[in-house]
């Protein structure tokens, strides 16, 4: 089972891909097209050239999971379209978001938040501003 998690780069093929390529074809096309690593754990997402269908290649570790998901009606008409890239960056709930056969643009969501880690003269200086 592929869990997709926020912490996982997610790469989407803008240009539409062979279908009749499998797990080692698909892996080909990371690297020479994408300009990516296969094995680095990320998730590639590729459609076909009608937009009905999409393959989703990734590494685990111990060997690579290829899904695909063909709609019974309708096209992915939200599929990010890249001039100057073979690829974009999408995060997890935009990727659910193409999935379900919507615009993962639309999708605004909450910007990820990040810890701040403070020097430890910071920590000083607050700690003296408390008293």
């Amino acid at each position: 089972m592929i869990q997709v998690t926020p912490q996982m780069r997610i790469r989407v093929a803008a240009a539409p891909t062979d279908f009749r390529k499998g797990i080692d074809g698909l892996a080909r096309v990371c690297r020479e097209a994408l300009g990516s690593d296969p094995f680095s754990g990320g998730v590639f997402v590729f459609c076909n050239k009608s937009r009905k269908a999409v393959k989703i290649l990734v590494y685990d570790g111990q060997g690579f999971w290829l899904c695909q998901k063909r709609l019974s009606k309708g096209r992915f008409g939200g599929w990010p379209q890249s001039v100057s890239a073979a690829s974009r960056t999408l995060q997890a709930h935009q990727l659910a978001v193409l999935l379900a056969g919507s615009n993962p643009e639309a999708a605004g969501g909450v910007p990820p938040w990040r810890r701040v880690n403070f020097p430890q003269q910071c920590l000083y200086v607050l700690e003296i501003l408390r008293q």
